[in-house]
């Protein structure tokens, strides 16, 4: 039987993972505040606010559920409400159902890491995050891994992809991180995003052991200088204005996905210099000459 696959905050990744899911033959529902944004994707659109538990409630029910909400916006309280708040109340309301879903996934983030110092983490590395972002992102896992109901934390790291092209309008503005001391970056794009979490879904479908925790990042932490410098080249921009970062220095680690890539999974864009070019090129970021 075809498989259901319901996708909460089903926006950019969501939507992506949800046109992977349909060619793998799922039905796949996808919730959003503004659902008519998922019109012709293939995706059952449904309009949720995951603080409306009559909402909630009315969710279908589902073999898969991915909860991939975002916070509205980069405060305390909005964080709380779409990570913690949010995501006990579906697995509340999910488990008490009388067909529960087989795994539910929560999209997570390596802001949950501390570390400053270019360490390695993995998925066993101490979590012990300073700002609220990441306490309230760790609070919202724990609570999925400390439930009986099954499920499964997706750690990504910095998200790049189309429409999420800042290192390049920096690089075409000439300006590049210092090289030293060194800010070690972690990057995965849009597209591995979703091919992580459909990958992870058809191991739960074919009753293959999961881990609890996976951290989906590319196989290059490169310094953030080295990839700017990179993009700036592409750019033919020749002399480009060191600065001392364009992000501020939360952190500088070094992302270890070993455990991902051991269970099966193939990066589409294994470093920066894959998934950037494919970007600059389709983005129309290179001179005319270079675009052939």
């Amino acid at each position: 039987m075809k498989k259901t696959t319901l996708i909460l905050g089903c926006g950019d990744i969501g939507t992506q993972l949800g046109k992977q899911l349909i060619a793998a033959g799922h039905r796949v529902i996808g919730a959003r505040r503004n659902a008519g944004a998922l019109e012709g994707t293939g995706i059952e659109p449904v309009a949720l606010d995951v603080t409306d538990d009559a909402a909630l409630a009315a969710l279908p029910d589902a073999d898969f559920v991915v909860y991939a909400v975002t916070a509205d916006r980069f405060e305390e309280s909005a964080y709380a409400a779409a990570y913690p708040e949010g995501l006990k109340a579906v697995v509340a309301q999910f488990a008490q159902r009388e067909t529960p879903p087989k795994r539910l996934f929560f999209v997570s983030s390596t802001s949950v890491y501390a570390q400053q110092g270019g360490e390695e983490v993995d998925e066993t590395s101490p979590t012990e995050p300073n700002g609220f972002s990441g306490t309230l992102m760790r609070e919202a896992e724990q609570a999925l891994l400390d439930h009986t109901l099954p499920g499964t934390v997706v750690r990504l790291s910095g998200i790049y992809g189309p429409g999420r092209d800042r290192l390049i309008r920096r690089g075409k503005e000439g300006r590049i991180a210092a090289a030293n001391p060194p800010m070690y970056s972690n990057r995965i794009h849009r597209d591995d995003c979703a091919g992580v979490l459909a990958h992870l879904i058809g191991m739960a479908e074919r009753d293959e052991p999961l881990e609890s925790i996976y951290l989906a990042s590319d196989g290059d932490s490169a310094p953030l200088h080295e990839v700017m410098a990179w993009i700036a080249k592409q750019l033919k921009v020749e002399t480009p204005e060191v600065i001392q970062s364009p992000l501020r220095r939360r952190s500088s680690k070094r992302c270890n996905n070993a455990r991902l890539r051991a269970s099966g999974y193939t990066f589409h864009y294994p470093s920066f210099r894959e998934g950037y070019a494919d970007i600059l090129k389709q983005g129309g970021f290179l001179p005319a000459k270079e675009k052939a």
